[in-house]
């Protein structure tokens, strides 16, 4: 089992930044991939960013140039830093960690809002 705590949302001007966190306990060493949703009022799941164990990251043309996905093997901790963050970037964000052996874990979300 592996549980993953979402930390970082918050309200935010256009233009500022956060950092969200992804903390997560459990057997984290058989972790693959890690990543970030979101998803805004009466809007489809997006998919964010993902990094694999090789540190090969993707992001969605949304977020290039603005967000970075990396993690803290030593902390079992992930994290997505949004830069330049803009109305449309408003949602919940949910972290997750997906493992060969045992699937898919989700954290619980985190509200970011970004004000214009």
């Amino acid at each position: 089992q592996v549980q993953l705590v979402e930390s970082g949302g918050g309200l935010v001007q256009a233009g500022g930044s956060l950092r969200l966190s992804c903390a997560a306990s459990g057997r984290t060493s058989s972790i693959n991939t890690i990543g970030w949703y979101r998803q805004a009022p009466g809007k489809q799941r997006e998919l964010v960013a993902t990094m694999r164990s090789d540190s090969y990251t993707s992001y969605a043309d949304s977020a290039k140039g603005r967000f970075t996905i990396s993690r803290d093997n030593a902390k079992n901790t992930a994290y997505l830093q949004m830069n330049s963050l803009q109305a449309e970037d408003t949602a919940v964000y949910y972290c997750y960690f997906y493992s060969l052996l045992m699937g898919t874990y989700w954290g619980q979300g985190t509200q970011v809002t970004v004000s214009s």
